[in-house]
């Protein structure tokens, strides 16, 4: 396979590459004036008719056999004249030349938007819409898409309209709900893979194919769309290697808290464990009524308190009472402090002071913007430039001689 082949009747217009083709090659070829975006896959090979039979023979044939049959089974119910099929890019034609198959589409321009979570909420609003409506439409027939993953999705916007769609292309891995291929031919990607389609590929046991249904896709669009609105995966434990086996080990996906309440409650639900636990593609759609839905919000910590002023400028207020001062250290005491006579304001405890003649329960009044340019007190504590050491008696509360 190389630029200038023709491959039943479709004339080579590009170097194959596997660039992101999994088991796959694949160029831009042209046919009677069209062109088009063809496939060569790796494998399965189909046996010659005329091999001598034997097991192993036999065992190929059988394999071929079967992906025909789900390739054809799926452009059969998949036709590219459906109604409502504007945005899936679906095969014009599949056939073998020698052992060797090979699918055609039409090809269409493959640029991509990058970053969908730039877009205004209107806009993801409708972008998350059309991607939903054709899933819809596969779901509606019973067909699961089987890789669904960002790199499936095409996110673009024709010339003179107002909003990005989304097409959705590479139904080669489809299958009919609850009939998957075998676990060693299945293909998906782990990252977007729904908890049971891990535990099907790894054969343990508690899932076989009936349980691999359109709910798969499900989970891999809840996924997407928190990437489509926040720009990440939802974060994991990560000790598991995907977000399904996070949920297979009953952790909880760390979804954007700064998405709406509708949108967290609508992808908590959509990344469930167990299939029948996520909506279906109507409810999706149902949530995504209003813009609203798909902003993002700012939301404070739960933790977080807001700072007052003196937080930031400790002699910019002085304390008005016992008790009502909060300072940054890590121990916090109801001492009433002078810092008018402080030569060094600090936000933790501040230094202890000269004794000086009692003035009765006067407030001290305001300290200058700047700290003093009086000399320091005669008899300073060599302990104040170590603040930790300082040792207060908080047991008598009340004014003593000497405090302020």
């Amino acid at each position: 396979m190389k630029k200038g082949d023709v491959i039943g009747g479709y004339r080579l217009i590009s170097e194959p590459t596997n660039a992101n083709g999994g088991k796959c090659m694949w160029a831009f070829a042209e046919k009677d004036g069209d062109q088009y975006f063809i496939k060569r896959f790796l494998e399965p090979k189909r046996p010659r008719d005329d091999a001598a039979d034997s097991p192993s023979v036999r065992i190929r044939r059988q394999l071929s056999q079967e992906f025909e049959d789900r390739h054809r089974t799926i452009m059969k119910r998949l036709r590219p004249d459906a109604r409502g099929g504007g945005n899936l890019v679906l095969a014009t034609d599949f056939f073998h030349q020698g052992s060797t198959y090979y699918k055609v589409t039409e090809r269409i321009d493959t640029s991509s938007l990058e970053k969908p979570q730039a877009l205004e909420p209107r806009h993801k609003m409708v972008l998350l819409k059309t991607l939903g409506n054709s899933l819809k439409q596969l779901h509606d027939i019973e067909i699961v898409h089987g890789d669904l993953k960002p790199l499936n999705v095409l996110v673009q916007k024709r010339d003179g309209a107002a909003f990005h769609t989304a097409k959705l292309i590479d139904f080669d891995d489809s299958y009919v709900s609850g009939s998957p291929p075998e676990p060693d031919d299945i293909a998906g990607d782990s990252v977007y893979g729904a908890p049971e389609w891990r535990r099907y590929m790894q054969r343990d046991g508690s899932a076989g194919p009936e349980h691999l249904t359109c709910a798969v896709d499900v989970f891999a669009l809840g996924l997407m769309t928190h990437v489509y609105l926040t720009g990440e995966l939802p974060h994991h434990d990560k000790r598991y290697g995907s977000p399904a086996d996070a949920v297979n080990a009953g952790e909880q996906l760390d979804l954007d808290t700064r998405l709406s309440d509708e949108m967290l409650g609508l992808l908590r639900g959509m990344t469930a464990r167990a299939p029948g636990g996520r909506p279906r593609m109507d409810g999706f759609l149902k949530a995504l009524s209003d813009p609203k839905v798909c902003a993002l919000q700012h939301r404070r910590p739960s933790t977080a308190k807001p700072k007052s002023p003196s937080a930031k400028t400790p002699s910019a207020k002085p304390a008005s009472a016992p008790g009502t001062v909060k300072p940054s250290g890590p121990r916090t005491s109801r001492i009433k402090t002078n810092l008018a006579s402080s030569p060094r304001p600090r936000a933790s405890t501040p230094p202890p002071e000269p004794t000086r003649p009692a003035t009765g329960d006067a407030k001290p009044a305001a300290p200058p913007a700047t700290p003093p340019t009086a000399p320091a007190p005669s008899a300073p504590d060599t302990s104040a430039e170590r603040p930790s050491r300082v040792r207060i008696n908080l047991g008598d509360r009340r004014p003593r001689p000497g405090s302020s």
